[in-house]
C-alpha cells in the first residue's frame, strides 16, 4: 500500500540556507520556515519547519534565498531520529523539498536558467528514521 505524504508550505526563510556536502559528494541545503495563519479571535499564529534540500536544488536554494524571502515549498514530510550525547532517542520530522521558488505575491522574481546537466544528480534524499542512506529513486527531467 502506498502513502503520499506530499506538502506544500507557503511562508518566509528564518535563517539563510547552510550549505555542506556529504562525504560521498552530495549537496545539502537546511533551512527554516515560518507559516503565520490567524487563529479564533484573529490571534497569529506561527509553525516553523525545517526544510532540506538535496544535489542540484540544496545549491540553487543556497544561491537564491536568504533570510526573509517568501517561498513556496514543495515536497514531503519526512521524520529522522538519532540519539544525542546523553543516550536520549529524539526524532523531529522535517520537510524534504522537491521544489522550492520565490513567491510573487508580493514580490518580483528574475529567474536565470542553469545549464542542463545530466549528472544523474536529482532531487532525492536519504530516508531518515534508521537505517542506512537509502535513496528514493527519481528520474531527471530537464527543466523548463
Amino acid at each position: 500500500m502506498a502513502f503520499d505524504n506530499t506538502v506544500t508550505v507557503v511562508g518566509n526563510v528564518t535563517r539563510d540556507p547552510e550549505l555542506r556536502f556529504t562525504p560521498g559528494g552530495a549537496a545539502v541545503a537546511n533551512f527554516g520556515l515560518a507559516w503565520n495563519r490567524k487563529g479564533q479571535n484573529d490571534e497569529e499564529i506561527v509553525s516553523f519547519f525545517d526544510i532540506t534540500c538535496w544535489r542540484n536544488l540544496a545549491e540553487n536554494v543556497a544561491e537564491s534565498i536568504t533570510k526573509g524571502s517568501r517561498v513556496i515549498v514543495y515536497g514531503r514530510l519526512d521524520q529522522r531520529s538519532w540519539e544525542n550525547q546523553d543516550g536520549d532517542r529524539r526524532s523531529k520530522v522535517e520537510i524534504v523539498a522537491d521544489d522550492v521558488a520565490p513567491s510573487l505575491k508580493w514580490a518580483t522574481a528574475e529567474v536565470t536558467r542553469n545549464e542542463f546537466r545530466g549528472d544523474g544528480a536529482t532531487s532525492s534524499a536519504p530516508t531518515g528514521g534508521g537505517g542506512g542512506a537509502a535513496q528514493t529513486p527519481q528520474t531527471d527531467e530537464e527543466p523548463f
